[in-house]
This record gives structure tokens, sequence and C-alpha cells, in this order.
């Protein structure tokens, strides 16, 4: 008995949005690996840097990052006096790196219009014997996407838990380093060669992004935790010379940031700039520190939200 399969493309089923908004039509595709945001637009005008349905996503490019974002030193940490090693992702650097389902590909939970709904089961596997069901809700908005994540324990024994996402960032067809980027930073993380933690510090001088520094000048592959404005929501704006901006905002849950600056980003044109601004509720190697990781008890669940939008 033979059976014919529907072929997709490598990013799996591209889930198209659209809503019509104050500001114009507001259009998103979510692909089903990784669960990853592949366009938005607003107005016609890019909020973020896409790439080909048939491609792996660049560096990373929209997807999300569960149970765990950015690195683990070694992939190792101990729990409850046992030490767990986690598969070698990043293979140069000996680290674990992203989590565990920055390769799979997410269930259709629910969609409409301008929403979609995925959900993905982490299973027990190396070095994380947990088991968890996690969702990525993508909503458009008036003015762009509202992603609200959440994290259900199916296991029988406190799960660690930390999220972050890796969406690259433009305005609209404004060269990437020509923009600038303002940021609440606070403390920066300090790391090794290989991109590990080694401590933190006050986000001063080259770290302070508070009154917004020009990508151009910037190399960047750096964490810091983020000071949300009295409405309790952090806001990373990237602005362009005729002063129209993307915003990236995140909720109390999300205390950290990572930045992210590569000048060879594949497109069908050659190489570009792209900037990748990630909202995390840990930093990396959260497993062996501790600093943000949620331990979700088993039946409980968790929910936190960012987006990203063009200011009116």
């Amino acid at each position: 008995m033979s059976t014919t399969h529907r072929a997709t493309p490598p990013t799996g089923e591209q889930y198209a949005l659209h809503h019509d908004g104050a500001h114009g039509p507001v259009e998103a595709i979510i692909t089903s690996v990784a669960a990853a945001l592949r366009h938005l637009t607003v107005d016609g005008h890019d909020l973020v840097q896409g790439f080909d349905e048939q491609s792996t996503p660049p560096f990373g490019c929209g997807i999300v990052l569960v149970p765990w974002p950015n690195r683990v030193r070694d992939g190792r940490w101990v729990h409850e006096g046992a030490t767990l090693q986690l598969d070698l992702t990043e293979v140069d650097r000996t680290n674990a790196i992203h989590g565990l389902l920055r390769n799979t590909s997410y269930q259709l939970v629910e969609k409409t219009d301008d929403a979609v709904t995925l959900g993905a089961a982490v299973v027990p596997q190396h070095g994380y014997p947990f088991h968890l069901w996690t969702t990525v809700e993508y909503r458009l908005t008036g003015n762009g996407v509202r992603v609200t994540h959440a994290v259900t324990n199916l296991g029988d024994r406190p799960a660690p838990y930390a999220v972050g996402t890796h969406p690259f960032i433009r305005v609209g067809a404004h060269a990437v380093d020509e923009l600038t980027i303002a940021a609440r930073t606070v403390e920066h993380v300090m790391v090794d060669e290989r991109l590990n933690p080694v401590g933190l510090e006050p986000a001063e001088g080259e770290w302070d992004l508070t009154a917004g520094r020009r990508i151009g000048a910037l190399a960047l592959d750096d964490a810091f935790r983020v000071q949300p404005d009295d409405d309790g929501v952090t806001r990373t704006v990237l602005t362009a010379a005729d002063g129209t901006e993307t915003e990236v905002w995140q909720d109390g849950d999300w205390e950290w940031l990572q930045l992210f600056i590569t000048r060879v980003f594949p497109t069908a044109a050659g190489p570009v700039t792209a900037i990748a601004v990630e909202p995390m509720t840990a930093p990396a190697d959260a497993l062996n520190s501790g600093v943000g990781l949620r331990w979700i008890d088993p039946g409980a669940s968790w929910s936190g939200s960012w987006g990203i939008c063009r200011p009116a």
C-alpha cells in the first residue's frame, strides 16, 4: 500500500495572516517549522527581515527558542545532584544552543484570518528529562503583531523553562546600517571567547543604548537586562533618518534582550547587514545560573507576550 505525501517547503506549512489595520493592511507569514515569523508588513512596509520558504532560516531568523534561549555551556548542567548532558548543537563552541525545537514542525492548534496558534511538545530527551506542551500565538494588531508564548508541564515533577525569540528587524526599505537603535539597557552580560556568560556589568559607555546608537557603528552579539517603561513594558526602537520607526516590545516577564548584528545576512540581492532584536525571559546558561529560569510545577502553566509594531 503506497501513501502519497503532499510536498511542503523545508520550513513547513506557511500560515498567511491578514488584518485591516488603522494604518493600512497588516500581513504576516508564520512557518510551522520552529513556529518562525517569516514575513511581517504594515501598509507594505517591512518590519522584519524575511527569508525564502525554501531556506533554512538564516542565523535562526524568526524562530522560537524553547525551553531555553541562547547557550548552555558545554551542554552540561546539574539537577538534583546529577550532571545532565544535552546534545551539543553549537559544535564549534562546544555548547547547546537555542533549545530543543528549532527544527521541529509545530502542530496547528487554531487559525483565523488574523491569528494562528501553533503547538509542540518538548519530550524527555538527552539532558532534559521533562515533558512540556508549548504554544505560540501570533495575532495581528492594527500596527503589527502580538506574540504570546504559553507552556504547560505535562510531567510529574517541576520542569525548568525559559523562552526566547529571534526576529531580525527592519524599518521598511531603509538600510539597516543607517538606522539607530535605542533600548533602556541596565546591565550588560560579559562573555568569554565561547560567548558564554561570565558576569554582569552596568550598561555604561559603549553598552548604554538609552540615547540611541547608529547600527553601522556597532558590532553586537550581546545580551542585556533591560528596564521597562512606567507601564511595565520594555521597548527597543529602531529609527530611520526620516523618523519612521519599528518597535519591539516585551512585557514584564521578558527581562532580557539579545542584540545580534551580522553583515552577511543572505538575500536574493546579496549579503546585507541585519540586526536581530531578541526578547528573552532568561539570559544564556540559565540552566546553570538559574537567572530568569522558571520552574513549572506539574500541571501548571505560564504565558507571556512580546510584539513588533510600527508606531503611529
